[in-house]
């Protein structure tokens, strides 16, 4: 196994499971990949690379951590809180309706929507719920445009619980992945919904990968940066090489970013299938993810976490509230911006003072408190973009060598770049394996199902 990242982890413990000895090569010397913390040098905190999500639909995420026993680490909300400059809360949770409506009672009372924002999200979600697009080369935007979406609808739903949910620009996002989300947050059931966080540092919650495959004959080798992968037919091995040490295995799992693997792929056995493959690779694109740490004196807010409007900091997570290695009695807070060039671009005075400056609009305790300490971190390949027309660039799990397979949350998993996808890619990797082998069994979990009214439309 080539990658210690979400995708490598989940196939490794899904094998692992099957009876497979494992090794996974991880080049960092921490698990997680993208997914990851470490101990920031200017502040001595471990922090997240950047605030990680997950769903009540996250369902391979969720088997995953089910597996390696760290599912009482995630803490669970399923309430969110819009906030507007000012001050102003809207709040959307779910409601006893039945799916799909579960959701309308809160969309109808909140006060950052106009009447005619309310209007244009329902007609919105009744058309998604109602007719499935099977148009990959179709943007949001184009969709957005021929749905009578109002201008507050685009700013402060559109553009920021889905543009930044998907890490990418309306123009930028096929319609079929917006159309996933909006059904599996929104629609679905009211359990699909819910939102998810690590309760540790990342790390230490993929550090229960390590312990599951030792427990069963792996292991986790950190520091091995892989530089060439070769396939002897004679012996049917790969050897797997780094500057470290040489590895010699049966089967092969690649589960890199594809940056990653594209520069890899000239090291390993030429073929034609991989020079498609290398085009394919070369047509993805990453797009940055950017997170402000900041440490108060005090507690700044009672809430847990926040979407807020109207400005570049779109999520504010107050981690102190549900870490328990954080002080109780101050507020350390991670603000994220999605999907913003222009903010990466910024120095990292101008983008401390540009947070702070917005924060305050949002929680003027801000004002009074005192700032212990901050961070910033620019994930450059945070995420990888799902236009108009990604699909024809996703492969599948089987890769262009023998013993080979491949994983990541760029393959096609029918998600969009989120850990859910590389979970998926992860079994899908697994099952392809086994499958080689003549051993058909199933290991990606099935999605939730479509709850009250929504089960009569699939």
């Amino acid at each position: 196994m080539v990658g210690g990242g979400v995708a490598g982890l989940s196939a490794a413990c899904a094998l692992a499971e099957a009876g497979f000895r494992v090794t996974v090569l991880e080049r960092r010397g921490y698990l997680g990949g993208r997914a990851s913390s470490y101990l920031h040098p200017g502040t001595g905190e471990t922090i997240d690379n950047c605030q990680h999500v997950l769903f009540g639909c996250c369902t391979n995420l969720i088997g995953f951590y089910e597996r390696v026993g760290v599912a009482d680490k995630i803490f669970w909300d399923n309430r969110m809180t819009l906030i507007e400059p000012g001050g102003r809360r809207s709040v959307l949770a779910p409601s006893l309706l039945p799916a799909p409506l579960h959701g309308l009672p809160t969309i109808l009372r909140s006060r950052c929507y106009s009447l005619s924002d309310k209007f244009s999200l329902v007609f919105a979600f009744t058309s998604m719920m109602m007719r499935r697009s099977t148009d990959g080369g179709r943007s949001l935007f184009s969709w957005l445009e021929s749905h009578l979406q109002t201008q507050g609808a685009l700013d402060r739903f559109w553009r920021l619980v889905i543009a930044s949910a998907l890490n990418a620009d309306l123009d930028q996002i096929a319609l079929p992945y917006a159309e996933k989300v909006i059904r599996e947050l929104f629609l679905n059931s009211a359990g699909a919904g819910s939102m998810g966080m690590s309760r540790v540092p990342l790390s230490e919650l993929y550090d229960g990968a390590r312990t599951y495959l030792e427990a069963r004959g792996g292991c986790v080798l950190n520091n091995q940066n892989v530089e060439s992968a070769e396939w002897d037919d004679d012996q049917g091995q790969w050897f797997i090489r780094s500057q470290a040490r040489e590895t010699i295995s049966d089967l092969l799992v690649l589960a890199l970013p594809f940056e990653a693997t594209a520069k890899l792929l000239p090291r390993m056995p030429a073929n034609e299938e991989a020079t498609l493959l290398a085009a394919r690779l070369g047509t993805l694109h990453h797009w940055p993810i950017c997170s402000v740490h900041l440490w108060f004196d005090r507690e700044i807010t009672e809430l847990d976490h926040a979407v807020l409007l109207d400005r570049d900091i779109h999520w504010m997570y107050h981690k102190s509230r549900w870490q328990a290695l954080r002080d109780s009695n101050s507020s350390y807070i991670e603000l994220v911006v999605s999907a913003s060039r222009e903010f990466a671009e910024l120095s990292r005075e101008e983008a401390l003072k540009r947070a702070m400056s917005q924060l305050a609009e949002f929680f003027p305790k801000v004002t009074q408190a005192r700032l212990v300490k901050s961070a910033l971190t620019k994930e450059m390949r945070a995420t990888f973009g799902v236009p108009p027309g990604v699909d024809a660039s996703r492969p599948g799990a089987v890769s262009p060598w023998p013993n080979c397979f491949l994983a990541g949350d760029w393959v096609a998993t029918g998600w969009p770049s989120t850990m859910e996808s590389a979970a998926r890619s992860g079994h899908l990797a697994a099952e392809a394996l086994c499958a080689s082998l003549g051993d058909k069994r199933s290991m990606l979990v099935p999605e939730l199902r479509p709850k009250g009214l929504m089960r009569l439309l699939g």
